[in-house]
This record gives C-alpha cells, sequence and structure tokens, in this order.
C-alpha cells in the first residue's frame, strides 16, 4: 500500500471509531420531549349578509361583488349571502346548512332601517333553526358610512360641491318605504347626515312603498321651495324594480345604488363587530 492508501485508512478508521463512540452517547439521552399541541384558532361567527331579494338580475350579482369587498378587508372571514324571497340561496337554507355545520352565525341585514324584515322576519328565521348560534346585526342605518357611500354616489352622477351652497338644488332620498315608524325615524336620521355632509342642501325622505312622500311627491315639495335642481339619492343596497322607478321621476341626476362601494363593505363589518361585542358583553355580564 502506498503511503497516500495508508494514510486514508488511518483517517477513515478514526472517523468510524468516532461516530461509533457519539451513536453510544446519543442513546443514553432521554427521548426528545413532544412538542406542546396548539391551540387551533377559535373560529368567528358566520357573516350571513341577508338581502331582501329581486327579480332583478343585476341585484344578486351587486351584492355577491360587495360581499368581496367585505371578505377583501377581512381575509379569512365566512362571509355568505342569503335572501328573504325570490333568489337563491334563501334564508333558512343558508341557516339550516350553519347549523348543520356547527356554525355560530351573525346576521347583517343589508337592509336600510328597521322594518318588519328586521324585526320579524329574521329572528323568526332563527327560530325556526334552534340548534344554530346566531343572533341579528342591526341594520344598515344612519352612519358616517352610509353617509359617504351616498355622496360619492351622487358625485359620481354629477352632482358638485358648489350644488350644496347654490340655494337652487335639493335632494330627494329615496328608499324602499316601511309602515313600522321607526323605519321613517331612521331615514330622516339619514337625510339629515347627508344634507350636512353635502353643504347644508335640504334632503328629503321619500318612499317607494307604504309611506309618503312618493319621490314624485319629494320633488314637488322642494320645488315649492324654490329648488328647481333636484337630484335623486338611491338609498338602494342594489338595483331593482323601486331603485329603478325612483330614479326615473329624477327631474335632473339620479345616483346609483350603493352596490358595491367600499364605505357599504366597511359598514357590514361594523354591524357584525358590533353584533359581536353586544354578544360578548351579554356573556360577562351573565358570569357576574
Amino acid at each position: 500500500m502506498t503511503e497516500p492508501d495508508s494514510t486514508y485508512a488511518t483517517a477513515a478508521g478514526l472517523l468510524g471509531r468516532i461516530t461509533e463512540q457519539l451513536g453510544t452517547q446519543l442513546g443514553h439521552l432521554p427521548p426528545p420531549r413532544a412538542l406542546p399541541r396548539t391551540r387551533p384558532p377559535v373560529t368567528a361567527p358566520t357573516l350571513v349578509a341577508v338581502g331582501h331579494g329581486s327579480r332583478d338580475p343585476r341585484a344578486r350579482a351587486t351584492l355577491g361583488r360587495l360581499l368581496e369587498r367585505v371578505r377583501e378587508l377581512r381575509p379569512g372571514l365566512d362571509v355568505r349571502l342569503a335572501h328573504i324571497e325570490l333568489n337563491a340561496p334563501l334564508l333558512d337554507t343558508t341557516l339550516t346548512e350553519l347549523a348543520a355545520e356547527g356554525r355560530a352565525a351573525v346576521l347583517v341585514p343589508l337592509l336600510l332601517a328597521p322594518g318588519h324584515h328586521v324585526t320579524h322576519d329574521l329572528p323568526a328565521a332563527l327560530a325556526a333553526v334552534p340548534a344554530l348560534r346566531a343572533r341579528v346585526a342591526g341594520p344598515l342605518g344612519a352612519h358616517p358610512l352610509l353617509v359617504e357611500a351616498l355622496a360619492d354616489r351622487l358625485a359620481q352622477a354629477g352632482w358638485a360641491a358648489e350644488d350644496g351652497t347654490s340655494g337652487a338644488a335639493g335632494v330627494v332620498l329615496a328608499s324602499a318605504g316601511s309602515r313600522d315608524p321607526r323605519s321613517g325615524a331612521e331615514l330622516r336620521r339619514i337625510a339629515a347626515l347627508l344634507g350636512e355632509r353635502l353643504g347644508g342642501a335640504p334632503v328629503v325622505p321619500a318612499y317607494a312603498s307604504a309611506a309618503t312622500p312618493t319621490v314624485p311627491g319629494a320633488v314637488r315639495a322642494l320645488a315649492a321651495r324654490g329648488r328647481h335642481r333636484v337630484a335623486v339619492a338611491s338609498c338602494f343596497t342594489a338595483p331593482g324594480l323601486f331603485a329603478t322607478r325612483a330614479a326615473a321621476h329624477a327631474p335632473w341626476i339620479a345616483s346609483a345604488p350603493l352596490g358595491a362601494h367600499p364605505a357599504l363593505a366597511r359598514l357590514v363589518l361594523h354591524r357584525y363587530d358590533t353584533a359581536l361585542r353586544s354578544t360578548t358583553r351579554e356573556r360577562e355580564l351573565a358570569t357576574v
């Protein structure tokens, strides 16, 4: 054997002995401790956005885009759309599915004010699925985010900042209408907030059904006050029969429904979060 081969054999033998000794020492060490299991993340209740439903095919697509914005703002949150009538998925079907999945839910009405749907239909739907842990959030209502969306839609239709102080312009705030007096009071609050946002322009609430004044009646009332440049602000979450009829009565401009406006998406999440905080507070009080 040549000298290089001898050196290689010596080094290989030394490495083998070191490896054998290291294996023996490791064999005397205690087994590694099992890593503690991490608790699974708490799953937030499903946000069920509840629309009225419409025969207008644009309505469901519009609400779908709105909920896409909500999901973008709150990644990981389970957000589902349901309808009171006319469109699938219907609310009772969605609630039954959630109960079967063992989920909790918060129903956020995509409605502007209290009325029969909010105060009766939604609680009745929950009562029909007693296995589901859920509660109903408040309607979208008089909130700065709603006013932001209304003002922005008016601006997109052609309303300029100077119109608010011109003395000639006014706004009809058009909504569906309800016999519930709380609904009318809420729309009046929305109208007052929108008037402030528009620089003091008069804003008159009007209704497509069940209440007065109608949109043409509100237009005439503004004209009697010398406001002949009248815009119709569409206080609807999506296109439909009522929104189309209201816009047709606009003597000047009419804004589009609120739809997938970013401020409306933030408002949906705000109503969801408010309902969750209320639930947490009730539980805290129950343990006192």
